[in-house]
């Protein structure tokens, strides 16, 4: 999921340079990476449960969680608290693989967002022309969407700890070298190099969750990384932002780029080889691509990813228009505003990824759990969204905030859902072609919306557009998503 920043808007850090608003940011910055490691520390035991199981042998007459092809994996509700034997080296080192991946996803974000944020320096330097400038910004996409399908089946052919670390390494490298580029073609190519890295990310992470997390400690798992997700533009907003004013645009993409690479100690340190045990382990070959083409929960999952990106694209591309253009509201405070949504979205992906582990825990389904709560989350944001083009100034804010909530309450889930139907022979391709077609929203809704705003020079229509595609992605949830269950694949 693309963030997109317009090219004709102000760049956020415009009115942002005096010493008190500087200090907010920061304030706000570490808040969020705060917020993002204290619910990691809260809720890693869940995640570790298995491995806690075969380390110290505990009995197997009260399972943490089933796996099995065919059938539901439900937690049992009569076990201990999932705090117990909270310091075990096991326990500690899923800890540490579920943190790297929440980490990732932040610095994903905040790499694939940061040209948007340098926009106006850039456009300015190089003498760009606006069209040249939204190729930049889009091109990001078309290796990104492409790639899917391909990184998907690598994580499921190879090592997606490899996988993982290749992909990471060409990104970062991508963003450093975009740092040191004055041609508008190198910089063109640095982005696409920058998607064809980043395609490798979700599918990595379905791979790597699907084999060493239990159903019960999906949702939470997905939530952290739904966390980075919302952090990462926030924080490229608010630091990003405030550093490229101090020092320019071309020593932050080095450094950010450099510096990543850091991540790669920790993730081979601490990430299990291939062979290691796991909750979910792979005894066989994945199944056919026309076999995953047959199952309707496939596409139901890629309708709710669709709907649940559109509601996403239209904040991330034309809100901010929106809240300056039409609600009249000063440049500051609509970053402001979206940069605490943003906040908010990874608030609602903590919150409601715990509750709907919690939830299984005390007896209810992965069915109903899973599909309850993303579907409840999408059609909710969509319609929020939609009272926020009907309401007054106070009252809007409030609704959109209540909206990135909603979001992220669909987004913690979204991705456990497919991780389990798929299983760990298929969670790779299958979610490389999901992310494949749910990203292509990131095309469609910034261009209707540009469209409809064209046609009727007002937003009114476009928001509603969006409520009726956010709500389609509810029903896909719904009733087009069968039993959330792995899939007995033959072959």
């Amino acid at each position: 999921m693309e963030n997109v920043r317009r090219p004709h808007l102000s760049s956020p850090i415009d009115n942002e340079s005096t010493p008190v608003s500087r200090t907010a940011n920061r304030v706000i910055a570490l808040l969020a990476l705060a917020a993002l490691i204290n619910y990691i520390d809260r809720g890693n035991l869940s995640i570790a449960s298995s491995l806690l199981k075969d380390e110290l042998n505990l009995s197997a007459k009260k399972p943490l969680a089933t796996s099995h092809a065919g059938m539901e994996n439900v937690r049992q509700p009569h076990l201990s608290s999932p705090l117990d034997n909270e310091s075990t080296p096991a326990s500690r080192t899923a800890n540490r693989v579920i943190a790297l991946l929440a980490l990732a996803a932040l610095i994903n974000y905040i790499d694939r967002g940061n040209l948007s944020i340098a926009s106006s320096l850039l456009k300015d330097e190089l003498n760009l022309s606006a069209a040249q400038l939204g190729i930049l910004l889009s091109s990001f996409f078309w290796t990104y969407s492409l790639f899917l399908p391909v990184s998907g089946w690598l994580a499921d052919r190879f090592d997606a700890k490899w996988v993982m670390a290749l992909g990471f390494s060409l990104w970062s490298g991508a963003t450093a070298m975009t740092g040191s580029l004055h041609a508008f073609a190198a910089l063109l190519a640095a982005r696409l190099i920058l998607g064809m890295g980043e395609s490798v990310a979700y599918p990595c992470y379905a791979r790597t969750l699907v084999r060493h997390v239990p159903e019960v400690g999906r949702g939470f798992a997905n939530a952290l990384i739904a966390a980075g997700v919302g952090c990462g533009p926030a924080l490229g907003t608010f630091f990003g932002g405030t550093l490229m004013a101090r020092y320019g645009w071309r020593p932050f993409f080095i450094v950010l780029g450099l510096a990543s690479m850091a991540w790669l100690i920790p993730w081979f340190a601490w990430m299990p080889g291939g062979k290691a045990t796991t909750v979910s382990p792979v005894t066989e070959r994945g199944a056919g691509f026309l076999q995953l083409l047959k199952q309707r929960s496939m596409w139901g999952t890629c309708g709710g990813l669709f709907g649940a990106n559109y509601v996403l694209y239209f904040e991330i591309t034309w809100l901010p228009y929106y809240l300056e253009r039409e609600r009249h509201f000063p440049v500051a405070t609509m970053v402001k505003i979206v940069g605490v949504g943003y906040l908010c979205y990874s608030a609602g992906a903590t919150i409601f990824g715990w509750v709907s582990d919690r939830w299984i825990a005390a007896g209810g389904t992965p069915t109903l759990v899973r599909k309850t709560i993303a579907g409840v989350g999408a059609g909710s944001a969509g319609l929020l969204l939609l009272g926020c083009a009907l309401a007054g100034p106070a009252t809007a804010v409030i609704l959109l905030l209540l909206a990135f909530l909603t979001g992220g309450m669909c987004g913690s889930n979204i991705w456990a859902i497919t991780q389990t139907i798929a299983g760990p022979r298929m969670a790779g391709r299958w979610t490389g072609f999901q992310n494949f077609l749910g990203n292509l929203a990131g095309i469609i809704a910034p261009t209707i919306t540009g469209f409809v705003v064209d046609f009727t020079g007002r937003f009114f229509m476009a928001f509603v557009i969006m409520a009726i595609i956010a709500m389609l992605a509810a029903l896909s949830y719904f009733f087009v998503i069968g039993p959330v269950k792995e899939i007995a694949w033959d072959g």
